[in-house]
């Protein structure tokens, strides 16, 4: 391939990934990467769902963004704000208002556990799901 259409293709792929980080910046709360698709669009941003899809993993798997699992088994994903460090998720499950937890007993338990088994390099998620109080109300 000429040095062209390689450059070409790394411009394109910085343009994708931008546009997404662009609209997970501006959502509190976790998205579907078909619901990210439909925000790109409605925003007239070109991209492909299949690249939302490979972006989305890519960038989860560098820690870029947080991905969880809701409870229908679908990955959802959100910007947090990495720099924050370790953190859980309260996330309800009928409006997908998120907040950022920390959870120093969890921690400790994790490293208690992990000590108590041999096992080194511990590394854990845990995602809380609920119903918020202005849900509860409705």
């Amino acid at each position: 391939m000429p040095l062209k259409e390689k450059k070409k293709i790394v411009e394109r792929s910085t343009r994708q990934q931008s546009a997404i980080l662009g609209v997970l910046y501006g959502i509190d709360e976790f998205k579907s990467a078909q619901e990210i698709h439909a925000l790109l669009t409605k925003k007239k941003l070109k991209v492909g769902l299949a690249t939302v899809y490979r972006t989305l993993q890519k960038m989860a798997e560098k820690e870029d963004i947080d991905a969880i699992q809701s409870i229908d088994g679908e990955t959802l994903y959100r910007h947090c704000g990495q720099n924050d460090g370790h953190h859980h998720h309260l996330i309800c499950s009928k409006c997908g208002l998120t907040i950022t937890v920390e959870g120093p007993a969890i921690e400790n338990w994790t490293d208690k556990v992990a000590k108590e088994n041999g096992f080194s390099e511990v590394s854990h998620r845990v995602d809380i799901f609920g119903v918020c109080k202005n849900c509860k109300k409705k």
